[in-house]
Formats: C-alpha cells, structure tokens, sequence
C-alpha cells in the first residue's frame, strides 16, 4: 500500500500507486510503467483504499499515470485461469471501487496521455473531470480479445457515448485520438503538447476552492439524479438547494460576493 502523507506535506513510497498531498492536493500516479500502468489487484486495492478513506484535508484528488501512459487496462496475466464465479465476483469488487472513486465524495481530476484503454478508461470514467494530453488514445479492446467488460463500462462509458457509438467502439476495437475523445465526451479538455498534469492541477486547485459541501453535493447527486424519473430528480434537486444554501458557506459565499472579495469556506 502507499504511504499517505499529511495534508500540506509531500510524502512518495515505491508501490502500485504513489501518493503524495500537496497543499490539500492529493496527487495519485499509477506506477506500472513496464506495463503501461495495466490495473492489477495489487493497484486496484490500492485505489480504494486511498478513496474509502482519504486523508483529512484533501480536497481533490489528481490521477496521472506514469512513463508516457494512462493506463493500458486489466493486466490480463492476472486472469487467464480464473472460473467463472471468480470472474464475476471479481468484476463486482471492480464496480465497487470504481463506485467509491466516482461517489466517494471526493473530487477527481485525471490527467491522461499516452494509452486510455479497456479498464484504464473505465477507471478514467470514473473520474469528474478528465484532461486529454494530444497523445491520448482511448479503446475498448475486449470485444476484439473475446472477452467483455467488466469494470462498468457498460454503465458509465455507455452513458457518455451511447450504446450504438460503444457497440462500434468494442465490434471493431476502434482507437479514438484525444480531440475525437472531447467531440465525444470521453476528456472534457485537451491540453497542449505535454500539458495534461500541468493543467489537472489547475483546475483540481480550483475545485478545491469550491465549498467541501458543495463539492460533494455535486458529486453525490447529479449522476443519481439522472437515473431518476422527472419528478423524483426535481425533488432531490430542491433537497440538495435547501441543503446548501442553509450552510455555512453559503452564507460566507453570499457574503464575499457584497464584499467583492473570495470567499473563505470552512
């Protein structure tokens, strides 16, 4: 497991996944570079240690991988030999982290470049804000190696796309460039040449300025919401208004807004 440092101070240790938190910032590397950060169970626990449990004071969470890739998807010769239960229940356990990434309640930003393929994407789909280096390819190749996804795919990279855009994706195993991945809402910026962690961090240090309450409001309630019916989404759209507009940051909002000054949330 990585070592997790103190809000405000750097700490790194050698492992699956490398944390160090900066300035309420936690910045999460994979680190299988030999194999181009292809997700182990070894990684994947990892990720949700971190995430079922992140340290007092961080904010944000920033998730980069290291030697020039993302990440290449499930380390496939980890599971050649598996039965079927173990499949299933390992695909499970999958969306149970992915599910404590994307509702944990923490923000994430990934950087991505270099190979966003198979579990990797669905890793990165589990992120809220996702920055494309122009060296980014994204794939889901399971259909060509057959097998079939695992990891949620079939939710959430199905919601961004669309179920005819994602059976074309995984019947041909085609390769969508970082630009095409904005078009389609797999990035949600493109950065310049080598830009992508330089510009994560700039927008993970401006959520972290955001009220925690809102932050997490946001997170917790937008993608629920669109699971419901009209009237039901409606009625949790005015839970999540009197919640937040009743707290104590919003008064200090409302507050450094008449004061032309930025506000100071708790």
């Amino acid at each position: 497991m990585a070592k997790i440092g103190v809000a405000g101070k750097a700490e790194t240790e050698s492992g699956p996944l490398t944390i160090r938190i900066e300035d309420g910032i936690a910045h999460l590397t994979l680190q299988r570079p030999d194999k181009r950060n292809a997700l182990n169970d070894a990684l994947v626990e990892d990720l949700r240690a971190f995430f079922a449990a992140p340290p007092e004071g961080v904010a944000v969470a920033l998730l980069s991988g290291s030697g020039g890739h993302f990440s290449a998807g499930l380390d496939l010769s980890e599971h050649v030999s598996r039965p079927a239960p173990e499949v299933m229940k390992h695909s499970r356990h999958w969306h149970s982290v992915m599910d404590t990434i994307q509702f944990g309640g923490l923000p994430v930003v990934a950087a991505l470049e270099g190979a966003v393929m198979g579990g990797g994407l669905e890793l990165a789909a589990a992120a809220h804000v996702r920055v494309a280096d122009p060296s980014t390819v994204f794939q889901l190749p399971e259909g060509r190696r057959g097998i079939f996804v695992g990891g949620g795919a079939s939710v959430r990279i199905g919601r961004i796309l669309g179920p005819d855009r994602m059976v074309e994706m995984m019947l041909t195993g085609r390769k969508y460039d970082a630009q095409e991945g904005l078009a389609l809402g797999l990035a949600h910026y493109v950065s310049e040449p080598g830009g992508a962690r330089a510009q994560a961090l700039s927008l993970a240090r401006t959520i972290a300025g955001n009220a925690p309450l809102s932050n997490y409001i946001v997170i917790q309630a937008l993608s629920r919401i669109d699971d419901m019916s009209r009237a039901d989404g409606l009625f949790a759209e005015s839970l999540c208004a009197a919640l937040s507009q009743t707290s104590e940051d919003a008064r200090e909002g409302l507050k450094a807004f008449l004061e032309k000054r930025k506000p100071r949330f708790g």
